[in-house]
């Protein structure tokens, strides 16, 4: 049974989530296209620069947040930094990019940080929701995208550091194989990417970023998609 499940979370589940979201985006995206025009106009001003380089700045520096409150900035940037390390990171286990190794190192990035910085970074933003006035324009999917995320990167962050410091098995060419296949539509066995002692844990961690990604579209957290669709506007 437990060999049934396994293999249902890392190949059939992997696709199911990856639909949802793309279609979810999809969706989404056909909504904002096909919904009625805004009369007038929704830009801000001053305008100290030009559009394009006004759009960038707005989405790397943030200075709304900033202005808000120096602490949100902080673990805005830092969770949006780390989350491209960890993107780069997860490319790396698909296959080998050289221009990536320009500075070598062990895959993941960060040597254990960039997992550590996102977990912090997701229980500051999951905490700031119980307190006043964020409590009161919270509903419950917030809580458990925040929850799901977490989780996601608590079992990967603890897999990566376990292969660092600890007797833990990760073969890196098994897992580009297994990785490889799942995008050639031609899914290998994932069963021998650990030891089975350890295939629980990334059991765990690829349950909870299926169920995060197919909760994804549909969450407050979309807008991370529309973000320089909404500051374009900003700026018309």
């Amino acid at each position: 049974m437990w060999d049934t499940l396994y293999y249902f979370i890392m190949v059939p589940m992997v696709y199911i989530a990856f639909a949802t979201l793309v279609l979810g985006l999809l969706f989404k995206f056909a909504v904002v296209f096909f919904s009625p025009g805004i009369k007038g106009t929704l830009g801000t001003y001053p305008r100290r620069l030009p559009r394009m380089l006004g759009i960038i700045k707005d989405a790397f520096a943030v200075p709304t947040a900033f202005n808000k409150t120096k602490v949100f900035w902080f673990f805005i940037v830092v969770y949006h930094v780390a989350f491209v390390l960890l993107f780069i990171g997860h490319l790396e286990l698909i296959r080998e990019f050289k221009v990536l190794q320009i500075i070598p190192h062990r895959v993941f990035l960060g040597a254990g940080w960039v997992g550590i910085a996102l977990i912090v970074s997701v229980l500051y933003f999951l905490f700031r929701r119980f307190r006043s006035p964020h409590n009161a324009i919270s509903v419950p999917e917030d809580y458990l995208l925040l929850i799901l995320l977490f989780l996601t990167l608590f079992f990967g962050s603890h897999m990566n550091l376990a292969s660092r410091h600890l007797d833990f098995q990760f073969d890196l060419a098994k897992s580009r194989e297994y990785l490889s296949a799942l995008f050639t539509f031609k899914p290998a066995n994932p069963s021998d990417i650990v030891s089975p002692y350890h295939n629980v844990m990334l059991a765990l961690h690829v349950l909870f970023a299926n169920l995060f990604m197919m909760l994804f579209p549909f969450s407050k957290m979309v807008h991370s998609v529309f973000a320089f669709c909404s500051l374009n506007l900003k700026r018309k």
